[in-house]
């Protein structure tokens, strides 16, 4: 499959921008994910800047900006966008808004829906696409859900990310990924289990095998796959992390 594998600068907060990229480089990545939290404020765009240069140093590239735009009532993209232009990033991880799709009132998901739609509007003008968190505590925050709002939203900018479901089982949250395949631009690999337990990938080694299967036959499989967490979050952690993931995409 040609995927691409990367990394999310959260996975390492407690690391500065120039040794999560020579770590993700050692172990072989190709992309990094950088996370507005920590790494890359939005905003930012001389921070912005001095990161895209310290990636493309160590040879990788800038898949996406992770950032936490929630679509709130008065809540502009602007400042992400540019820090997002300033990193060189094509795709923006955002947000569903703050509260599950169960919980939110007609009126609080108007709102949610119509910001989306703005900010992917706004983003489209400047070549950025956008990609839905897909998580709990959002109006994505599962498989069915999530396609309700990329219709609601209507805009071909607009994509999803996957995750496995927090407790799922390997059937259930494969499933999940394979009724929103097509509208998948990217994909959160951890192995959690039970619940947020953070294993070894190998730990679920069924599910990511049976990911890996799925993607291989959805007509548009995800550009990137990447890293979330690791245990401990322990930077000697990843090698063999990403020795798992290739091994599961190859």
């Amino acid at each position: 499959m040609d995927i691409r594998t990367g990394l999310c600068s959260v996975t390492f907060r407690q690391l500065d921008p120039a040794g999560i990229a020579a770590l993700a480089s050692d172990a072989g990545l190709q992309v990094i994910e950088w996370g507005g939290d920590v790494h890359v404020p939005p905003g930012d765009a001389r921070r912005a800047a001095e990161v895209a240069a310290i990636t493309a140093d160590a040879g990788l590239a800038v898949c996406s900006y992770g950032a936490y735009f929630r679509a709130q009532p008065g809540e502009g993209i602007a400042p992400v966008l540019d820090s997002a232009e300033a990193l060189g990033a094509d795709r923006i991880r955002v947000w569903a808004g703050r509260i599950g799709s169960a919980d939110a009132t007609p009126t609080e998901r108007a709102h949610i829906i119509d910001g989306l739609a703005r900010a992917a509007a706004e983003a489209g003008g400047r070549g950025i696409s956008l990609a839905l968190e897909f998580h709990g505590g959002t109006l994505a925050d599962d498989a069915e859900q999530t396609l309700r709002v990329l219709e609601e939203v209507g805009s071909p900018n607009l994509s999803t990310y996957w995750q496995p479901t927090v407790a799922a089982p390997d059937a259930v949250a494969v499933a999940e990924y394979q009724r929103i395949a097509d509208r998948v631009s990217a994909v959160h690999v951890f192995s959690w289990w039970p619940a947020v337990e953070r294993l070894p990938l190998t730990g679920r080694d069924g599910l990511w095998r049976a990911f890996a299967a799925a993607a291989a036959a959805a007509p548009v499989p995800p550009r990137d796959a990447l890293l979330e967490f690791v245990p401990d979050d322990d930077p000697a952690a990843l090698a063999a992390e990403v020795a798992a993931l290739r091994a599961y995409l190859s």
